[in-house]
């Protein structure tokens, strides 16, 4: 499976951007998608997931509200759209795709993912 991001870029804290992942080859055995960041020296965090066999979305408490999750299981393709950005959403952002049925609590978890995109960069300014 191929993992490719776009959409990152800059933006003044409080403005909108969306980021999208394309997955190709074998997608078919996919069952959670996540995105996840990472900032310059802090490790990687968990920001949405969506479950495709449910439609389920998950979020950190740090996104909650202002980040959306959607995703198109036929077109293999997941994004993120994230409003009212704050400068700590500042990071490199990275999706994934898992191709086991996670827990909820496994979904937060970077290693419980099989493979990865080669991340965008969000730099929101004060």
């Amino acid at each position: 499976v191929q993992l490719q991001a776009s959409g990152g870029g800059l933006v003044q804290a409080g403005g909108s951007l969306r980021v999208s992942c394309a997955a190709s080859g074998r997608t078919f055995s996919s069952y959670v998608m996540g995105w996840f960041r990472q900032a310059p020296g802090k490790e990687r965090e968990f920001v949405a997931g969506i479950r495709y066999s449910t439609g389920g979305k998950y979020y950190a408490d740090s996104v909650k509200g202002r980040f959306t999750i959607s995703g198109d299981k036929a077109k293999n393709t997941v994004s993120l759209q994230m409003n009212t950005l704050k400068p700590e959403d500042t990071a490199v952002y990275y999706c994934a795709v898992a191709q086991t049925p996670l827990i909820v609590s496994s979904m937060m978890m970077p290693d419980k993912y099989d493979y990865w995109g080669q991340g965008t960069l969000v730099t929101v300014s004060s």
